[in-house]
């Protein structure tokens, strides 16, 4: 996978940004390159490397597919969005579809040469699904007529695959009006012959694509369906749901587009900072030999890196925490396990799509900032990430929308439960490890930052009881608050595991604890560390920067929960208060 991004997918990244794609008369061209590309990208295997075996998918865990994720977003974020919409469809068609739509459509998706996409969004109507007007009428067969139009379909036509399989919301004539009228359909761009290969065009005809912002690569259509053949996916009248698997997938993918897109930047960024010269060190000069110091040696741009970094390295730490969990909820042998992990997903679904966007598009306007003058010129393609980062904060759920689903749904979700799978391990982990020699610092700072999600929560849950409006108010902090708190965690986890490493390796003094399971994993599955290795110089070192930005985290970035807890305690008049006419 590194070899196809280093050598394949980013040689194209900014070629494609200034080419972007192509539509004449229905059809749409991919930037060049993208053909190619995908057909190794897919002959090698990578779009069935988590899908299930049946339909011809490697069955590998989830967590390598968060892994690959990464690599590809930082890559190429436009390339990314074709094979991520067709990981989704083939999830929710795998868990809701008939068994007969399953065999004919999914082992060509799960090997690539079908992509898939979700169709939801209509000119009048975004969030709120309830206002579609998309119609599915039953025809002979059991399959359906579908006529309406959708817009910003990300990949909805393009020339990568020889079919796309569309997954469509739509109404059934007499349905309830609202979300709990809609049914999800499958509607081919061209019908299936009886012996699986595509046949003749179906009614579906891409009428433009978007001129967007960024991701110039990724085909944005507007679809027109008319009279095109469909089939009916899970039950009449529960396609919400349906399509909240492949959502849920889809807001997960798009956190690690997030963090993937913070890496890249950091990458660059941190590159041009060691090379470019400007000015000389507060101190005096670090390299007299030069004409100036580099960048690096500066203050306020050290502070840029070492934030971009410590987010980066946390943010990925609790990516890969959420996807084991997500491995637990679907294979752990036993159905408690399964279920907690499922929570535990669930939970972290929003926080992981909402607070990762956020940090890639930070990550890249700082990147943009070091790089002064030369970051807002298109020379050193770094102004790229500003545009292309930004739509993440906006597909698949706004992220305000993600910080209202966190508050409103997952906090009261059955009692709270879902919350006790993040509050119990990370209290349990506090108070173990309160007394450490080298990490008690480190310890008292997220125990704070801890008790302050802690009241907030409380305050939020008694406050949205008299008024909802007061958890919506403050429902954008709360996330961050909770992201902040996480990723502290994560750090204290990354912290003890390099304090060890540098016992073995002689260069700090005191003993590794043992015993017990890892923080937050089920002790029938805890997996134990491999015998100690010699820690090697390089290795050292590597263990200590870890050490150094664990506290840079705690010490100048994780206060921000304080001023959260503040903002959050003031509740919803200061928002609500101004008249509309008044804005």
């Amino acid at each position: 996978m590194a070899r196809i991004c280093e050598d394949l997918l980013f040689p194209l990244n900014r070629p494609a940004d200034e080419e972007g794609c192509h539509w004449k008369g229905g059809a749409v061209a991919t930037p060049a390159g993208f053909t190619g590309a995908y057909a190794t990208f897919t002959e090698a295997g990578w779009t069935a490397l988590t899908a299930d075996p049946e339909f011809g998918g490697a069955g590998l865990p989830k967590l390598l597919g968060f892994a690959m994720e990464e690599m590809v977003s930082a890559a190429n974020l436009s390339f990314s969005t074709y094979p991520l919409l067709t990981a989704g469809a083939v999830n929710a068609l795998a868990r809701h579809g008939s068994p007969e739509l399953r065999a004919r459509f999914l082992p060509n998706m799960v090997q690539g040469v079908w992509s898939g996409t979700m169709c939801l969004t209509e000119p009048q109507c975004g969030t709120d699904l309830g206002l579609i007007t998309t119609r599915a009428a039953p025809r002979d067969g059991g399959s359906y007529r579908i006529d309406g139009t959708k817009i910003f379909v990300t990949s909805g036509e393009h020339d990568l695959t020889e079919n796309i399989i569309h997954l469509v919301l739509a109404r059934l004539p007499g349905a309830p009006t609202g979300t709990h009228g809609i049914s999800l359909f499958l509607v081919p761009k061209f019908l299936v012959g009886d012996e699986g290969a595509p046949a003749e065009r179906n009614g579906v005809v891409c009428s433009s694509i978007e001129k967007k912002m960024g991701i110039q690569g990724s085909s944005t259509c507007v679809l027109n369906f008319e009279g095109a053949v469909g089939y009916l996916v899970g039950e009449p009248n529960r396609g919400v749901r349906c399509m909240f698997t492949m959502m849920n997938d889809a807001r997960l993918g798009v956190g690690m587009q997030g963090l993937g897109l913070a890496q890249v930047a950091y990458h660059n960024a941190r590159e041009y900072a060691r090379i470019r010269l400007q000015g000389r060190a507060l101190r005096g000069p670090a390299f007299p030999e030069q004409p100036a110091d580099p960048l690096i040696v500066h203050p306020d741009v050290r502070r840029m890196l070492l934030r971009t970094k410590c987010m980066v390295e946390g943010m990925r730490a609790l990516a890969y925490w959420v996807g084991y969990h997500l491995d637990l909820s679907e294979h752990h042998p036993d159905p408690a396990a399964r279920q907690e992990g499922a929570d535990l997903v669930a939970l972290m679904t929003p926080i992981v799509k909402a607070f990762f966007t956020d940090q890639g598009f930070e990550a890249a306007n700082l990147c943009v900032q070091i790089h002064g003058g030369h970051g807002y010129i298109r020379e050193t393609g770094v102004e790229q990430y500003v545009r292309d980062s930004r739509i993440a904060q906006i597909w698949e759920g706004t992220n305000g929308v993600q910080a209202l689903d966190l508050v409103g749904r997952k906090l009261p979700m059955h009692n709270g439960r879902l919350l006790r799978r993040f509050f119990h391990p990370v209290a349990e982990f506090l108070d173990a490890h309160a007394d450490d020699p080298h990490l008690g610092e480190l310890v008292a700072l997220e125990a704070k930052a801890f008790g302050r999600l802690q009241q907030a929560t409380a305050t939020i849950a008694e406050r949205s009881l008299r008024d909802p409006e007061e958890a919506g108010a403050v429902a954008t902090d709360y996330l961050r608050l909770f992201a902040l708190t996480a990723v502290g965690f994560m750090w204290l986890r990354m912290a003890e595991k390099a304090r060890d490493r540098l016992v073995e390796a002689g260069a700090l003094p005191g003993k590794i604890r043992g015993g017990g399971s890892s923080a937050g994993v089920p002790a029938a599955t805890a997996i134990a560390d491999p015998a100690p290795a010699i820690v090697s110089e390089r290795n050292v070192a590597f263990y200590q920067a870890k050490l150094t930005t664990a506290r840079f985290f705690f010490t100048k970035v994780l206060p921000e929960t304080s001023g959260l807890l503040a903002t959050i305690m003031t509740g919803a008049a200061p928002v609500m208060a101004l008249d509309a006419a008044d804005f």
